[in-house]
């Protein structure tokens, strides 16, 4: 009896790990973006454009331009979102 416990377990641990591998290769895989003009207040992911912060939650208002987000690639524009570029030109 202790044989097929030690088997079945081995075996559940085998295909476990295998199932954790292909969560994490997933993650990896999806394509991100910057979205600039949609993070709120404190929930920026870093520096923003101006160079007035260099760190991730220190944005002081919402949907500043200068302030910028990891998104999903594509969704952006959904989100009323820019590119670097496009707040760049908008300064201009």
């Amino acid at each position: 009896m202790n044989h097929r416990l030690v088997v079945s377990s081995a075996l559940a641990s085998v295909l476990a790990m295998g199932l954790v591998g292909q969560v994490a290769g997933q993650d990896k895989d999806k394509a991100k973006e910057r979205c600039y003009g949609i993070a709120k207040a404190g929930q920026n992911d870093c520096a923003n454009l101006s160079n007035t912060h260099s760190c991730a939650g220190q944005s002081k208002a919402d949907n500043d331009a200068d302030e910028w987000k990891y998104v999903a690639k594509g969704t952006c524009k959904e989100m009323k979102g820019m590119t670097a570029d496009e707040v760049k030109a908008k300064k201009k």
